[in-house]
């Protein structure tokens, strides 16, 4: 019997980011994920109280950014209760108010690295039990390598964050790296898509859990300096975050459609 002829490799599908034409249909997907984003963070528990936020970058308005409405649970948000502000917290569309502290970290994000799409910061648990240690992720799984020598340490505190100057030593810290440790704070990520901030803080929150259960448990073999960057090098781009992240997207999206209204 004959093998079945194998399916052209052009004739598959695999999906890609997707090319908007025009500013408005951009909008409506930036603010479509941003919505799916907030409702997968409220899912795996990253609220925290007000705590929490995750920005996006309006594809016109550079300096503007879509956020959570202050006080709202994510697991309900919706894109049409989404607000946008400007870099200064002044809510210039939308019914709701802004968390001001998530915008004097974000804003100053954004506003220092213009490749930014998307911020991510929430109070997650096993984020703040490693900000805590005041240390960075070690390169001990091939998800936490994706990190390596691409994340950096906030090494202070000050409190909750009101003023533009704390933000921008947080941005300077970030630096070019997708992700910063603020220590006894959280974690906080960026990307070019909000697919790919998003999947940065999941999978970072999970190397953090890792991390510390490992520790808990013995000593970690840590994977040598070349194979670290040899894999943060396979793994460690915002493609691959975004693509890592559709499959969360597609669950939240089809179990959950009410959140596109």
């Amino acid at each position: 019997m004959q093998a079945p002829t194998p399916i052209p490799v052009e004739r598959l599908q695999f999906a890609m980011p997707p090319v908007h034409d025009s500013v408005a249909d951009e909008r409506r997907h930036r603010k479509e994920r941003l919505a799916g984003a907030l409702r997968l963070f409220g899912r795996l528990g990253y609220e925290d109280g007000v705590s929490g936020h995750i920005t996006a970058r309006d594809p016109e308005y550079a300096d503007c950014f879509w956020v959570n409405p202050f006080g709202m649970p994510f697991k309900h948000i919706t894109v049409g209760d989404l607000v946008l502000a400007n870099a200064d917290g002044q809510v210039v569309e939308g019914r709701h108010h802004v968390n001001q502290a998530a915008f004097t970290v974000h804003a100053q994000a954004h506003l220092a690295r213009p490749d930014v799409v998307a911020v991510a910061h929430c109070h997650s648990l096993h984020g703040r039990a490693l900000a805590t240690l005041g240390e960075l992720l070690d390169p001990i799984t091939q998800e936490a390598c994706a990190f390596y020598e691409s994340h950096a340490l906030y090494d202070g505190y000050t409190g909750v964050v009101v003023d533009a100057d704390e933000g921008r030593r947080i941005a300077t810290a970030l630096g070019d790296h997708k992700a910063v440790i603020l220590r006894n704070h959280g974690l906080l990520t960026v990307g070019d898509s909000v697919d790919a901030a998003a999947w940065w803080f999941i999978t970072m929150e999970r190397s953090c859990q890792v991390q510390l259960s490992a520790r808990a448990a013995g000593r970690p073999v840590l994977i040598g300096h070349k194979q670290a960057v040899r894999t943060r090098e396979q793994l460690g781009s915002d493609l691959v975050a975004w693509i890592n992240y559709q499959s969360l997207w597609q669950d939240i999206s089809r179990s959950e459609p009410d959140l596109l209204t």
